[in-house]
């Protein structure tokens, strides 16, 4: 190579260096686009988790869509009211009582070992997934197969499988990521609000009479459950109960009633909603004539009187399904 025209080029070289990044130095001044501060502060009080619950793919992504007013302040499952409240108050608004409810995780079927049997011993990989791939070696073709692969996807150590063969989710620590729900190869996990008060443990659409051959405890459809309700809160649904949420009141009736066990109370902790929030208790007036027509519909028997005399309503055991507001023909019951 001729020496002196590289000499000659390195100078060259250099200007044009500088110019390039002049250029670039202008650009990244003239062009640049403010980030709203906001941003990195609700990114600074964020699990970090980057877990996606929230529906976006990270925790940085949730805030930009926060901050642009694509989301609500409590999107983050996993950050739950305390973390909801910080973002709203950095955005200047208030939380709003949507905070108070969440989605947990929770597995609809009780059949583990105890309740249900193997049709063929499974010697394959010990993955659910694998396992559903193949003959059903369960008698029960909706029910858990038991594997634990809900736990090995869980970042929160909020699922273990009990004795039986089960998965229990721990509803203080799941944050309603759903990883479980769509790891599940028999979709036997859902999410289900903190507010739900009852729910049909079994996803098994069968007959009666071919749920009772390969499990114990599961749903057979007999629909004692949807004729007891007081408040037609159940229905039922390809052989299946199934209860509406924005009914029930909780009543415990279809648990009850249920001759398998199938229905029970959520495990979360009573969470009393503004609209659900009564002082008043229903008492009995004097205009009542003593019909027992009220005792009579009242499904968890908290009525009590001679025919013929006022009756009178056990406030500690009352729902408040209203039953005996209905059946009342005198009109002689009321809030007070």
């Amino acid at each position: 190579m001729d020496l002196e025209i590289f000499k000659s080029a390195i100078p060259s070289m250099g200007i044009l260096g500088a110019l390039f990044a002049g250029g670039l130095a202008y650009s990244s001044v003239r062009f640049a686009v403010e980030e709203d501060p906001r941003k990195g502060e609700i990114e600074d009080v964020l699990p970090g988790a980057n877990c996606g619950a929230c529906g976006y793919p990270g925790c940085s992504s949730f805030a930009e869509a926060v901050v642009k007013e694509e989301t609500v302040c409590d999107g983050c499952p996993v950050g739950g009211v305390e973390v909801a409240e910080q973002v709203a108050s950095i955005m200047g608004i208030d939380a709003g009582g949507s905070c108070e409810e969440r989605k947990i995780a929770q597995v609809l079927c009780q059949g583990g070992r105890e309740e249900t049997f193997a049709k063929a011993e499974y010697q394959g990989i010990p993955k659910c997934s694998a396992a559903n791939m193949v003959a059903d070696s369960k008698s029960c073709s909706y029910g858990c197969l038991g594997f634990g692969d809900c736990v090995a996807v869980c970042p929160f150590d909020a699922i273990y499988m009990n004795n039986n063969d089960i998965p229990v989710v721990d509803t203080d620590k799941c944050t309603g990521c759903e990883k479980c729900v769509i790891e599940c190869p028999r979709n036997i996990i859902e999410l289900k609000s903190n507010t739900e008060k009852i729910e049909t443990r079994c996803k098994s659409v069968l007959k009666g009479k071919e749920v009772k051959q390969v499990c114990d405890i599961g749903c057979i459809g007999c629909t004692l459950c949807e004729k007891k309700c007081p408040v037609d809160a159940i229905e039922m649904e390809d052989n299946l109960a199934v209860v509406d949420s924005y009914k029930c009141i909780g009543c415990g009736v279809c648990v009850n009633v249920c001759p398998t066990n199938a229905i029970l109370e959520t495990p979360f902790e009573s969470i009393e909603l503004a609209e659900l929030e009564k002082e008043e208790v229903l008492v009995v007036t004097d205009d009542c004539v003593g019909c027992t027509l009220c005792a009579k519909k009242c499904p968890v028997d908290c009525i009590t009187g001679e025919a013929g005399a006022k009756h009178e309503i056990n406030t500690e055991s009352c729902v408040k399904c209203e039953q005996c507001i209905k059946a009342c023909p005198k009109d002689a019951i009321e809030y007070q």
